[in-house]
C-alpha cells in the first residue's frame, strides 16, 4: 500500500512539474516583451541607486568652533552669550524671561544690548550676523 502512495505521489509530482514547466513557457512566450522590460528596468532602477549610493558625497557636519575673540572684541557679557543663545533658539521675550529666571523687562534690556552690541535692528538680523561671526551654531 505505500508502495502505491509513493508512485502516485511521484506521479502526481511530475505532472505538476510539467504543467508548471509548460505554463511557464506559455507565460514567457506571450509576455516576452514585457518581462524583459520589467527585468531591464530593474536592473537599471538597481544599478541607479547603487550608483547614486557610491557618488554622492556624504555630507560631514563640521564641529561648531565659538569665536571667543568676536565675544570679546563686541563686549558680549556671558549672559547676553545666554540671551542670543535663546533668541537663536526662537524663544520670546516671556520665554526668556523664565528661562532665566528674570523681569520680562530685564530681558528687554539684554536683547537690546546685544542688538547694540551686533550693531542690528532685529532678531533675525542679530542670528544671521552672529552666525556670520560664529558666535552661535
Amino acid at each position: 500500500m505505500a508502495r502505491l502512495v509513493i508512485l502516485y505521489a511521484i506521479a502526481l509530482a511530475l505532472t505538476v512539474t510539467g504543467l508548471e514547466w509548460l505554463e511557464y513557457r506559455y507565460v514567457t512566450r506571450t509576455f516576452s516583451t514585457e518581462i524583459y522590460i520589467v527585468l531591464l528596468a530593474a536592473g537599471f532602477a538597481g544599478l541607479g541607486l547603487w550608483a547614486g549610493h557610491r557618488l554622492t558625497r556624504r555630507r560631514v557636519q563640521p564641529t561648531f568652533e565659538r569665536n571667543d575673540a568676536a565675544i570679546r572684541s563686541l563686549g558680549l557679557t556671558p549672559r547676553e552669550y545666554e540671551i542670543l543663545e535663546l533668541l537663536a533658539a526662537g524663544r520670546s521675550n516671556k520665554e526668556i524671561a523664565r528661562q532665566l529666571e528674570i523681569s520680562p523687562n530685564t530681558a528687554k534690556t539684554h536683547i537690546a544690548s546685544v542688538f547694540q552690541k551686533l550693531e542690528v535692528q532685529r532678531r533675525t538680523q542679530a542670528i544671521h550676523k552672529a552666525r556670520e561671526l560664529a558666535l552661535i551654531p
